[in-house]
């Protein structure tokens, strides 16, 4: 006689007591075993791959030293050649654009990070490297500043290449044309630059005036009027607001522009204006000598005049670069467009 078949687990359990206690005992084997299934089969699943390579090099204490004695070296090796730079920033009208530029470098290099496929060039960084070092040691026998101070922006560029790579200092180029900026020219190429800039003002000045219906007489650098004498010295060439300009025609073309055609364009245009601004404010400054008063050429009217036309200067140089922003977009508009029909 065959015994019931429980279909609920309650009847079952009624039925066979024993099956409670077997599968209690079993319990504990059974998630033991399966644990150690679930951990092999972990271990044999491939790991997912990244879209981005492994940064190369990461900081470790095993790195701390070689870092410290690196920065140790710079210090001992460069510590005149900044402390030089930074006094012609501070005192130097000429070179007072470095207090902004140097600060500005740091914080762009900062921003654009390490790049994910840096990878050391060790050979290229040591070569660069050497060069520096040797161009600083030269430099200080010739007292030579201008170069003294490039070796430093040179070992700072084989450090980079030495540690991230080549790719990382072209990632850089904008932190690193802006530390070269922010150098001051020599001596000699400054006044070599100033006098034709000088002449050029003077000449500039003389002709607007003229349109102007006043007599003048221009003769080299100096504009004669009746009862006044305008000298355009050499601190009135432009020069300085030349240098100012293009720095800043190289921040906006890397913030606004993509293509390097276009950056360059930006950078000629830079020039130009410069210059005739420059002559308009030796116009302004003859204009307002001869029919206000001699003082308007000098002291604080003088130098609220140029920071006035130097804003202007900004805001030219400002919608160039938008403009030229425009005329790429919609190239690459056209190309991307063309490209599509093409399709």
């Amino acid at each position: 006689m065959s015994s019931p078949v429980a279909t609920d687990p309650a009847e079952q359990l009624a039925l066979n007591p024993e099956s409670d206690s077997v599968a209690e005992s079993a319990a504990p084997e059974f998630v033991e075993a399966q644990a150690t299934a679930d951990s092999n089969a972990a271990t044999k699943l491939p790991k997912a791959k990244s879209n981005f390579p492994e940064r190369v090099f990461t900081p470790a204490r095993e790195n701390l030293l070689p870092v410290a004695l690196a920065a140790v070296a710079f210090v001992l090796l460069f510590a005149r050649p900044a402390q030089l730079l930074a006094n012609d920033w501070w005192n130097n009208p000429e070179a007072g654009h470095g207090l902004l530029l140097a600060p500005l470098a740091i914080w762009f290099a900062w921003k654009s990070g390490i790049r994910n496929d840096a990878k050391p060039n060790i050979a290229l960084g040591i070569t660069i490297i050497v060069g520096a070092v040797l161009l600083r040691y030269m430099s200080g026998l010739a007292a030579e500043l201008y170069t003294m101070r490039l070796s430093m922006v040179g070992a700072l560029l084989g450090v980079t290449v030495f540690v991230y790579g080549v790719r990382q200092a072209l990632h850089w180029w904008l932190p690193f044309v802006m530390i070269w900026l922010s150098v001051p020219l020599p001596e000699l190429v400054t006044s070599q630059l100033a006098l034709p800039l000088q002449y050029k003002a003077s000449q500039m000045g003389a002709a607007l005036l003229s349109w102007r219906d006043i007599p003048v007489r221009l003769d080299g650098n100096v504009i004669l009027m009746p009862g006044q004498k305008l000298f355009v010295a050499e601190a009135c060439s432009g020069l300085r607001s030349l240098t100012s300009l293009i720095a800043l025609a190289v921040l906006m073309g890397a913030l606004w522009l993509k293509h390097p055609g276009f950056r360059m364009l930006l950078l000629a245009l830079a020039i130009p204006i410069a210059i005739v601004i420059n002559g308009i404010r030796v116009f302004l400054t003859g204009f307002l000598v001869f029919f206000v008063s001699p003082e308007m050429g000098t002291g604080f009217m003088h130098t609220t005049e140029g920071w006035l036309l130097f804003l202007v200067s900004f805001a030219l140089i400002g919608l160039a670069a938008g403009a030229i922003a425009i005329v790429e977009k919609r190239i690459a508009s056209r190309r991307a467009n063309s490209q599509v029909a093409h399709a």
